[in-house]
């Protein structure tokens, strides 16, 4: 990966969902724009706050996709990636969200 560019695999969809009030929402429903997360497969040279195995939160209508042995990934700027939760406690005591 190149300057601030990060490849990020998106975590599968379970499909149905569950609402909090325990409804069944199929994975046919529409629903409003949705962030997704996935996990940080490469990170370029220039990416400050973004490390390999990081999972994060993004916008995946929004970028690009590629093709790699077969597996889809994205391509997108580190400044696209909305929030990081990672299991790192050099900055805190616990998951960074």
């Amino acid at each position: 990966m190149l300057h601030d560019r990060v490849m990020v695999r998106i975590s599968p969809e379970d499909g149905e969902r569950r609402s909090s009030g325990g409804i069944v929402i199929p994975a046919t429903a529409q629903m409003a724009k949705r962030l997704a997360w996935g996990d940080v497969l490469g990170v370029g040279t220039n990416v400050r706050h973004v490390k390999v195995g990081d999972r994060v939160l993004f916008n995946p209508e929004d970028q690009f996709e590629v093709e790699v042995q077969g597996q889809t990934l994205l391509v997108m700027r580190e400044r696209d990636v909305h929030a990081t939760a990672t299991e790192r406690t050099e900055h805190g005591t616990g998951l960074y969200l």
